[in-house]
């Protein structure tokens, strides 16, 4: 499927009907909710989803939140944003076993499985029309994989899920752009224990 492509009929549609689906947005950080929002508010009502309980550790998955608040201020201050409660113990519940797998591995689609779910959840509770991710607008994350689950979500939940692949169309460069234009803090590593141990052993073999 072209992810892509699927969004930009949907996009159309909505034109068309004029009318504005509500849509959860779950995001993970600033930089990469930037392009997503500037592309999506002009058809949908948003509101935010952060729900990451992987960030590790807990003084960045703060830094992570109040970014983002101070940016939405900025940037679209009619978004609201809904925040669950940070409970680590649940991530790791979710990629037991596979700790010691490597980046882009069976550890990450857990993850990626671990959050979508629960921003299905919250969606079908609160009627949200559709919930998405922002997670695809990395160039290291599988949008194969987050749209895969998306559409697992949507069947067992019966929520709609928004397609999309966000990196496309110039979407990552674009959040890059933003990114710079707000003086964004943008991290250097995932978020998980485990990515950030393997940023870190690179730091000192380069050393």
């Amino acid at each position: 499927m072209n992810y892509q492509k699927e969004l930009d009929k949907l996009l159309v549609k909505i034109k068309i009907d004029n009318k504005r689906p509500k849509l959860l947005l779950h995001a993970c950080c600033a930089p990469c909710s930037s392009y997503v929002l500037e592309y999506l508010d002009e058809y949908f009502d948003i509101t935010i989803l952060y729900y990451n309980p992987n960030i590790y550790p807990k003084i960045e998955y703060n830094r992570r939140f109040d970014e983002l608040k101070h940016f939405l201020l900025q940037f679209k201050p009619h978004i609201k944003i809904i925040e669950l409660d940070y409970i680590d113990k649940d991530y790791y519940t979710a990629i037991k076993g596979l700790e010691k797998l490597g980046e882009r591995s069976q550890r990450c689609y857990n993850c990626y499985l671990f959050r979508m779910r629960e921003a299905a959840k919250i969606a079908k509770q609160k009627h949200f029309d559709y919930f998405t991710t922002t997670l695809s607008i990395s160039p290291y994350k599988d949008a194969k994989w987050i749209n895969e689950i998306g559409l697992l979500l949507e069947k067992e939940y019966k929520i709609n899920y928004l397609y999309a692949d966000f990196k496309k169309n110039n979407g990552y460069k674009r959040s890059l752009e933003l990114s710079k234009l707000y003086n964004l803090y943008r991290q250097d590593y995932c978020g998980c224990i485990f990515s950030k141990q393997v940023k870190d052993n690179k730091k000192i073999n380069s050393v």
